[in-house]
């Protein structure tokens, strides 16, 4: 994988202001992703619907994100990297500001469509700053850096968000965000230094990507095979209390001890990604078909429920971070949508995975059920990632597969 920007050589100092600035953004976009689930039932009641039809914004989010990974990062593709991690979180601003001005239902959707739009092409441009102010060797921590925005949101911001919206009022959780927006733009400006656009670079140059077979095969391993921690994680409630029997109020705490497992694997993957990026993809794939496993028979024991969650989290991120970088190195010439696809996976992810959890629970099947069908979508993404090690001896031996140019080395 190659950082394709050029920026000037940065003091250790600046390099860390100009990662943390872009962690602030990852930072600003978790807690808007998830804080809608916290603040669900003051929505609904705050625009006049029922909380089933209140969740459609949540699937509104997830299209924004789905649909604006590729089309911006393509469009994007050739304009100065900082001057586009600005606009993308103008975007964000702006759709996080109709949030906490929508009148109504509708307008609300609209708004988290929108807010939904700069997330993939975010993480995908930031990332790709972030690995280019690093020697080659510390790329997947600068990288594991940027994510880690991310986790700490789940830790922090979607807790702190929520209590302000549920104690302020609904729209309080956005206005929150809004002001996390203002402070990134501010951070980028001070601590990212400018680096040009790739001139040479093409829409059509990034949409080859998607002719690439590693590409398609690392997007399947992130659709399917991370659907099954969501297939846990969306029914992590009545999993704590109807099957290990814990009591409602401990339900925060066990979300508490999933948000420091993703800290720590999200951390724990940038090194494990420096040390081997592809074997380190595969070990957690593996960890995760075999944790989901655990999780279905230690459910009814509150301390293997406990431990479970906690390592599958952290798997999880070490997932996330590892298949961040693994779409950087096959993407070519189109690192950014790459990068950026990443994120349009696990949002189809994230659909899939809750979806197929409700079907089985809703077939009579337990709480423990979704864990069980999380452990098959596991296999599923083990099965791309053998194909794609096949792939990957195949290209070692001949040659790279030149569906796009080759990518730099």
């Amino acid at each position: 994988m190659t950082a394709a920007l050029d920026v000037p050589l940065l003091s250790t100092r600046r390099v860390v202001a100009a990662v943390v600035a872009l962690a602030l953004g990852g930072f600003a976009i978790g807690t808007t992703e998830f804080v809608t689930m916290g603040v669900l039932p003051e929505i609904a009641e705050g625009v006049g619907v029922d909380i089933p039809t209140a969740g459609h914004v949540i699937s509104a989010y997830a299209l924004g994100v789905v649909v604006g990974a590729p089309v911006l990062a393509a469009l994007g593709a050739r304009l100065p990297r900082r001057g586009l991690l600005i606009g993308l979180v103008a975007a964000f601003l702006v759709g996080n500001l109709g949030s906490a001005l929508a009148p109504g239902h509708s307008a609300l959707l609209l708004a988290r469509f929108v807010s939904g739009l700069p997330h993939g092409a975010y993480f995908g441009v930031a990332s790709l700053v972030a690995a280019s102010l690093v020697r080659a060797e510390l790329r997947g921590r600068a990288v594991s850096s940027v994510m880690l925005g991310l986790a700490v949101a789940n830790l922090a911001g979607v807790p702190a968000a929520t209590w302000l919206g549920q104690s302020l009022g609904w729209r309080a959780a956005y206005w929150a965000v809004v002001v996390l927006a203002v402070a990134t733009v501010a951070a980028v400006l001070a601590f990212v230094p400018s680096s040009p656009g790739r001139q040479e670079v093409t829409i059509a140059t990034e949409l080859t990507a998607l002719r690439r077979p590693q590409v398609l095969l690392t997007l399947l391993v992130g659709t399917v095979g991370f659907g099954g921690m969501f297939a846990v994680y969306s029914y992590v409630s009545p999993l704590t209390t109807e099957e290990a029997g814990l009591p409602r109020g401990a339900v925060p705490w066990v979300l508490l001890v999933f948000g420091v497992g993703g800290v720590l694997g999200t951390a724990l993957g940038g090194r494990l990604a420096d040390l081997a990026l592809f074997r380190s993809l595969v070990g957690a794939m593996v960890s995760m078909g075999v944790l989901l496993a655990l999780v279905s028979l230690l459910a009814s024991w509150a301390p293997g429920l406990l431990a479970g969650l906690f390592l599958l989290s952290a798997t999880a991120s070490v997932l996330v971070v590892t298949l961040q970088l693994r779409l950087m190195e096959v993407a070519g010439e189109a690192q950014m949508l790459g990068a950026a696809l990443n994120h349009s996976a696990l949002n189809a992810a994230n659909a899939l995975g809750a979806w197929l959890g409700g079907v089985v629970i809703a077939a009579g099947l337990g709480w423990t059920a979704p864990a069980t069908v999380g452990a098959a979508l596991a296999a599923v993404g083990l099965a791309a990632l053998t194909a794609s090690a096949t792939l990957r001896r195949r290209e070692q031996r001949t040659g790279p597969v030149r569906a796009a140019p080759a990518p730099a080395r």
